[in-house]
């Protein structure tokens, strides 16, 4: 869409909630320079949570902004922008560290490849998609395996193609469906990670798809054509 209209948002929403069976709304996720830019009556979240509780948050009906200083995973909170990530996850130090790769190098490597966006952010808006008061720069769906493909079928079915997945089972929520597509452009289809499983109530079978806010409209209108 090419300007803010709350009612074509939630007939946007409700159309994919629709035609993929989803429980959760989708989640939009707005990206601001400045706090001043923040829409009048959104509040800041009152507590400190990771990124990826955040939009498991909003997915759940809840709309709010966050600072760095709300974000309990400094590492989230650097991939979408909002501070330079801590020297051992830059370093690739911390992921070597819970063993969950076998050498230094191997753990750089993968986190230099993690999208992230730059640090200038002041602050990140989450709200359900069909209330959201501003244009959404992503928006974010929980699902499961079959509605990711019907949504990967939408994505190709104007253009044709292939859908590209790219993650490394880290920094999924943040890295892989935010600053992804923030960055790229691009959609992505991220399998979750440790940290969203185990503190955003990520489920075994849920995966989770990011997507540039300005392509809604045609994805909607293609998951309908299908």
């Amino acid at each position: 869409m090419s300007s803010c209209d709350v009612n074509g948002y939630k007939d946007l929403s409700l159309k994919i909630k629709n035609k993929l069976g989803l429980e959760k709304s989708p989640v939009a996720i707005k990206l601001v320079l400045k706090e001043e830019d923040i829409p009048e009556g959104i509040s800041k979240i009152d507590k400190n949570v990771r990124h990826c509780e955040m939009v498991q948050m909003a997915a759940q009906g809840s709309t709010f902004y966050a600072t760095a200083e709300e974000q309990s995973c400094k590492g989230g909170a650097g991939a979408i922008g909002l501070m330079e990530p801590p020297e051992k996850v830059k370093s690739g130090e911390m992921y070597y560290s819970l063993g969950r790769f076998s050498s230094l190098g191997s753990a750089k490597r993968t986190v230099d490849a993690i999208p992230k966006i730059d640090p200038i952010m002041k602050a990140i808006i989450y709200a359900p998609l069909e209330t959201a008061p501003f244009d959404p720069d992503v928006v974010v769906v929980i699902c499961n395996p079959k509605q990711a493909m019907q949504l990967a079928q939408a994505m190709v079915y104007t253009l044709g193609g292939r859908f590209e997945a790219d993650f490394a089972g880290i920094q999924s929520i943040c890295g892989d469906a935010v600053a992804g597509p923030y960055t790229t452009k691009r959609p992505n289809i991220t399998l979750g990670c440790n940290g969203s499983r185990k503190f955003a109530g990520i489920k075994s079978d849920d995966v989770i798809v990011g997507m540039n806010g300005e392509n809604i409209g045609c994805v909607v209108n293609a998951l309908e054509a299908l």
